[in-house]
Order: structure tokens, then sequence, then C-alpha cells
């Protein structure tokens, strides 16, 4: 296992459930959902969470995750952790790596499709 310790950073809560539901099935990396962007970056920049890899949505309220993830890229205390879009926008994984992140998975309504593209990442 690559990845031990997980953050989402999406604000919808079922999506948050459904996407913990898939890992737990997978992987028995620590998971953590953050629903507000400006506080997650807050947690981040204080190092009061230290995930390995960031699950970003980019459809949300307040700062969208392509902003979320420019201040990331930008914050040298955790411009290394691992990125990976993770919406129902349409970004093409080339796009995103342009941006900084690692990749982009979009939201696979099934449940078996994300257990197996988790499988894959983690």
């Amino acid at each position: 296992m690559k990845y031990k310790n997980i953050l989402q950073i999406d604000d919808d809560f079922d999506d948050c459930e459904f996407f913990q539901q898939a890992l737990e099935a997978v992987s028995n990396a620590v998971y953590m959902a953050m629903h507000n962007p400006v506080e997650a970056l807050e947690k981040l920049t204080s190092k009061e969470i230290e995930p390995d890899l960031i699950f970003l949505d980019i459809n949300m309220p307040m700062m969208t995750g392509l902003e979320v993830l420019a201040e990331i890229k930008k914050t040298d205390i955790i411009k290394n952790i691992p990125v990976i879009l993770f919406s129902t926008a349409l970004v093409t994984p080339k796009l995103a790596k342009t941006l900084g992140a690692k990749d982009y998975l979009s939201k696979p309504n099934n449940f078996n499709e994300l257990k197996d593209a988790l499988r894959e990442i983690i």
C-alpha cells in the first residue's frame, strides 16, 4: 500500500460517504473528509493534518478545487503531497498534470468501478 493517510476535500457529503465505503473495501488506509476547502488548506498548511494523498473535488463553493490545487502547489510545506482531482467536471488527465495534480479521476456512479480505481491508486 503506497498511501496510508487519505484526505478527500469535497463539499458533497454523499460523495464522501460513497468514496469512504469504497476505500474501506479495498484498503486499510486512514480516511478523512473535509467539506470546506478553505479550512482544509488551513489545516494542511498548519500541519494539523498530514495526508499522504489528497483526492480533490473541482466544483466547490467558496474555492474551486483548481484554486485549492494552485494554493497547495505554491506552498512549500505541502506542495509535495500528491493530489488527484476527483470530480464530475470534465478535465483531462493531461490538463490535471499540467496544473500540478498527480492525476484526474472522474467520479464513477458504480461502486465496483470506484473500488477498482482506488485499488489501482492506493
